[in-house]
């Protein structure tokens, strides 16, 4: 899968919406998620990985090496079999799986190390992001869990986002009642008007050389799907929805140069000062202070 990255990065990505929902929340009717003390908008680190893996999806269309793990309605324990099936155990049935890999654990102690390495060569978001994968669990085997090098945090507003619900109608009937009362259905829609989010991601090389083998074209690739994650993922309920940055720190040593905090805590990202209510990315401006950053830490800016 090519050489694996030797680097440690920090990045900051900020990404916008108009008039659409970014992340619903299902204990509040599907709203937009607020934090009800700031009023800051919030969104989910799942969510955003659901992005990026529809974009490699979406680009590698199941390519050997770059298939995705986490699917909309593929049963995860149907990819763990593919793994099981390359040391031999060819059961379909969960209880028989779980029972031929306890009796393999026990006579291949590289048994957890092999299934692994199978997982993590041929599915990208587990090389990524990591797993958790039930049929190893259940097995007591300690690759059933792996973590990965590439972490997101919860991406948070700038300023606080106000939550709106749409009133509309729908002209189309379901039943011929409906066409004899000559009866419209009404209906909600939740929106921000308008919301800059900032998110903090890290990569830890060395869980990369460690673990998973998170290679430097995986590493582009990773770029390109957060830079593209909502180009091909429009929608009338997520509105207009655009990454603004991708600002990327690379240290110079697999376990970094300064703590993360300093380089994040040195993208500054504020509203001008003659905005009131922001409806568009150039209602704020971005700044980096080079001054808080080390010389050994390059820092590239990516849009």
């Amino acid at each position: 899968m090519g050489e694996v990255i030797k680097n440690r990065y920090e990045f900051v990505v900020l990404f916008d919406v108009e008039n659409g929902n970014p992340n619903g929340d299902p204990d509040a009717g599907n709203m937009p998620r607020i934090d009800p003390e700031s009023g800051l908008g919030i969104v989910t680190d799942v969510c955003l990985k659901r992005k990026i893996r529809n974009y490699i999806e979406t680009v590698k269309e199941d390519e050997d090496g770059y298939k995705i793990y986490i699917k909309e309605n593929v049963p995860l324990n149907r990819s763990d079999r593919e793994a099981c099936k390359s040391l031999g155990i060819n059961d379909d049935e969960d209880k028989k799986v779980t029972e031929a890999l306890k009796k393999l654990k026990k006579s291949d102690k590289d048994a957890d190390i092999k299934l692994r390495d199978y997982m993590c060569r041929n599915f990208y978001d587990i090389r990524a992001f990591g797993a958790v994968m039930t049929t190893f669990v259940k097995a007591s085997l300690n690759c059933g869990q792996v973590r990965g090098p590439v972490q997101l945090g919860f991406a948070r507003s700038i300023d606080p986002v106000i939550s709106q619900e749409v009133t509309i109608t729908r002209v189309a009937i379901t039943t011929e009642k409906d066409a004899e009362n000559k009866s419209n259905e009404m209906g909600r829609k939740s929106i921000v008007p308008y919301g800059l989010y900032r998110v903090e991601g890290y990569i830890s090389a060395n869980l990369a050389r460690k673990v998973t083998g998170f290679s430097e074209e995986d590493l582009e690739l990773l770029w390109n799907a957060i830079i593209n994650m909502f180009e091909n993922d429009h929608s009338a309920a997520r509105g207009k929805m655009a990454v603004r940055e991708l600002i990327v720190f690379k240290h110079s040593k697999e376990l970094g140069d300064c703590p993360a905090y300093k380089l994040f805590d040195a993208v500054k990202v504020q509203k001008n000062d003659d905005i009131q209510y922001p409806r568009k990315y150039q209602d704020y401006t971005v700044a980096i202070n080079d001054d808080e950053i080390p010389d050994t830490v390059e820092v590239k800016r990516m849009i």
